[in-house]
């Protein structure tokens, strides 16, 4: 059995099309046949069944695709670790991230990180803080940056470091008017945030009803930070949400903050994860010391709160 035939497996089962996987990796329908057909005699079982629509994963493909990814993933960190016993300093680093504080910070630390590395390709995904554990945990990610990080054993933090919220409006807004967004305002002005779904929703109307007030104004269920951002711009909502992932449109005067109130405060904390127990290539490494800096460099200056 090839590495090319896993290879093929692999984009077919991705594309569940014999024709999108070819046109993926550039080769002829008639090349993912075969190596199909290598892998089906070589296990002595159907991998697929054909339809109109594509291809559906037999029971044994189910089982090959769930392995083939794992071997894939595998062999692809041994051509690093033996890439970096040459010195080469090249490489793939995949990194999970959520909420706009993680994507902002990334955002920078990738950009920096490229001047240094420019052979090192990084693939960048957002997901819930839960998802991007699973995934480092699952070995499809190097690192997770993570905020209201759920504790998860098989995930081990290189670095942890509180982070606080604020109240985030528009200039002319008139909560600005008060030096503190006290825990009435979330319910006198309309505010745009996730649904229950985000910890910073739930952890808001825990609090509102541990004090007696009704729900939040949420006019706005929004999970998109760019929609968020520019509700805010147009003073129709208030935000709440680390004043460092909205740093460039505070420097540039669009939006300003207000601290929460004693009874409001809500802490976390932004945590850098790798799977318990991995060794992390020389590209992954590098990264997470970039990162780590970064965000040391922030706790010093006071950014994170």
């Amino acid at each position: 059995m090839q590495l090319q035939a896993i290879t093929y497996f692999n984009e077919l089962v991705r594309c569940r099309s014999i024709r999108r996987a070819a046109q993926a990796l550039g080769v002829s329908p008639t090349a993912i046949s075969r190596q199909l057909e290598n892998l089906e005699y070589h296990f002595g079982a159907p991998l697929v069944e054909r339809s109109a629509r594509g291809i559906v994963l037999t029971a044994a493909g189910e089982q090959l695709a769930i392995h083939a990814r794992t071997a894939m993933r595998e062999f692809e960190q041994a051509r690093q670790f033996i890439d970096d016993m040459r010195g080469l300093k090249r490489g793939a680093v995949s990194v999970r991230v959520n909420g706009a504080t993680g994507g902002a910070i990334m955002a920078d630390c990738v950009a920096e990180f490229h001047k240094l590395y420019p052979d090192v390709e990084v693939a960048i995904a957002e997901g819930s803080a839960p998802e991007a554990l699973n995934a480092v945990a699952q070995g499809e990610a190097d690192l997770a940056l993570t905020i209201f990080s759920p504790a998860d054993s098989r995930v081990t933090a290189r670095c942890r470091h509180p982070l606080s919220h604020a109240a985030v409006m528009a200039p002319d807004h008139p909560a600005t008017r008060k030096p503190v967004f006290e825990l009435e305002d979330l319910v006198r002005y309309p505010l745009a945030m996730p649904d229950m779904s985000f910890s910073v929703r739930r952890v808001i109307e825990e609090t509102l009803k541990r004090a007696g007030h009704p729900p939040a104004h949420v006019s706005f269920a929004v999970s998109s930070i760019a929609i968020q951002k520019e509700l805010a711009r147009l003073r129709a909502a208030v935000l709440v949400l680390p004043p460092l992932s909205i740093a460039r449109d505070i420097d540039a005067g669009l939006l300003v903050t207000r601290p929460l109130a004693p009874g409001l405060k809500i802490d976390t904390h932004l945590q850098l994860g790798l799977r318990k127990g991995a060794t992390l290539t020389f590209a992954a490494d590098r990264l997470a010391t970039h990162v780590e800096a970064r965000l040391r460099a922030y706790r010093e200056s006071g950014v994170l709160g």
